[in-house]
Parts: structure tokens; sequence; C-alpha cells
């Protein structure tokens, strides 16, 4: 997962909406959001590692992570961050603060959203900090939890802007995930990668031969409690190739 922008109570009807991009190298094998067995989990799944980097349970809990990008401090050796996720989704909220703040240093730098859909935290594991995510709109990327990258502000602004009317229109925040829009070179971060990649990367929706965008999810709980899932996976032309929707009812939720 490489980008997240988050809306916390600002839609009458829908209080918490998020959409999501994972960016990853189109080799990498991945299966599509489904449901897991035992786990009884609904996320996709990373067919390398066995992981995922996004997922909801029956319960109303939900996870994601997005890598924190620092090349130069990268181990093959440690652990696969996806396993957050999994854990994340099926432990106790206690049990997960407790991990994250006793074996993070035992995973690739990471920032990971986790918890009751209308009590979401953020753990950033480069500066070992939680933070609740407060009423408003939230973006998290791969540098620290209060960064703001163009493309993570650009997200925010356009996120504001489509949810302003009554309804919430799918196809819009579908749109504002496939922005290709890149940064001007002076306001590109500086992560320790060539100027070229890092304005590659730069842009809400990427797309290139060998690493891209490979899906989009749009999550919306109504003020009902129900919990709307819609999943779309592209090639590496950027084109969807299938799209999935779920559907958590107040009855599963409790």
């Amino acid at each position: 997962m490489c980008i997240l922008f988050i809306a916390i109570e600002q839609h009458p009807d829908y209080p918490v909406i998020i959409c999501a991009n994972r960016d990853e190298f189109h080799q990498r094998p991945t299966e599509k959001m489904h449901h897991w067995s035992p786990q009884n989990i609904l996320a996709g799944k990373d067919l390398q590692a066995g992981g995922t980097w996004l997922g909801l349970s029956p319960s109303g809990k939900f996870s994601a992570l997005t890598n924190f990008r620092r090349p130069a401090h990268f181990d093959t050796t440690k652990r696969s961050r996806g396993d957050l996720v999994v854990q994340a989704l099926t432990s106790s909220e206690q049990s997960i603060q407790q991990k994250l703040t006793k074996e993070s240093h035992q995973y690739n730098d990471f920032n990971l959203v986790f918890g009751q859909l209308n009590n979401l935290q953020a753990f950033d594991s480069v500066n070992k900090k939680f933070v609740t995510l407060t009423p408003g709109f939230h973006s998290i990327c791969n540098g620290a939890l209060d960064d703001i990258w163009p493309k993570m502000a650009l997200g925010i602004k356009a996120l504001e802007n489509t949810i302003v009317s009554e309804s919430v229109n799918l196809e819009q925040l579908f749109s504002l995930m496939k922005n290709q829009e890149t940064a001007k070179e002076q306001h590109l971060p500086e992560t320790g990668l060539s100027a070229e990649l890092e304005s590659l990367l730069s842009s809400i929706f990427i797309i290139s031969p060998d690493y891209g965008t490979r899906s989009t999810a749009i999550i919306l709980q109504t003020t009902s409690g129900d919990i709307e899932v819609y999943e779309r996976n592209y090639n590496p032309q950027g084109s969807v190739k299938n799209q999935n929707q779920f559907h958590f009812s107040q009855a599963d939720i409790k």
C-alpha cells in the first residue's frame, strides 16, 4: 500500500471514507480481495510473502500498511510487513499495540493504520509514534505521519471537493485515485532515490513497465454502521482488469 486518504466525520451519510492505492512491482504475485479462512478477514493477498496490504474484519476492524521509504535502511533479512495487517485484524487492540512497541524493529520501516473504523490509529515505526486519527481529512504515504508530500496534499484537496455534496460519487472517488500528476522537481521529497524515480513515484497513480499502482480500494462506512468495500485491480498499463465489491451489514459487524 502506497497512499491512503481518509475522511472522518466529514459527510452526513458516511462518517468514514477511505481511498487507498497499492503500488507494487507488477511481477509480484497477488490475489485480489477475498474472504480469508480461517482468519475470517477480507483482504487481498501477497502470494510471495503471504501477508496483505489492506483488509477488514466482519467486526468492523480495518488495517492498512504503507512502506516508509528509506532505501538506505532496507534489510532483506527482516520479516514481511504484510503480516502486521493480518495480525492487526485478528488480534486485540492492546496486543497489536504491544507488538508494535516491542517488535517493530524486526520489520523494515512502515506506517500501520489499524483499529475499529470509528476509532482508527496510526503507528510510525521510524519515530515509534502512535496517533489517533481525529475528525477531519488525513493522508498517509511513505514518510512520517505528519509529512505533507505534494500528492498527499493533492489527494486530500480532491477528496474534500468530491464529498461536499450530499451524495458520494463512487466513480469520482476512483477518479481521484487515478490522478497521474507528478510533483515539480523543487517539491519532490528526498528519500534517497534518484530525482527521476522520485518524480515517477510522486503521483497518486503510478504507471511504469516494472512498478505501478496495482489496485485501488474504496471503503465507506454508513451512519447505520454498514460497511461498503469496492476494489479495482489494474494491469501494467493502468487499465482496470477486474473489480469487486463487498458489504458488511450492521448485523454482520455485531
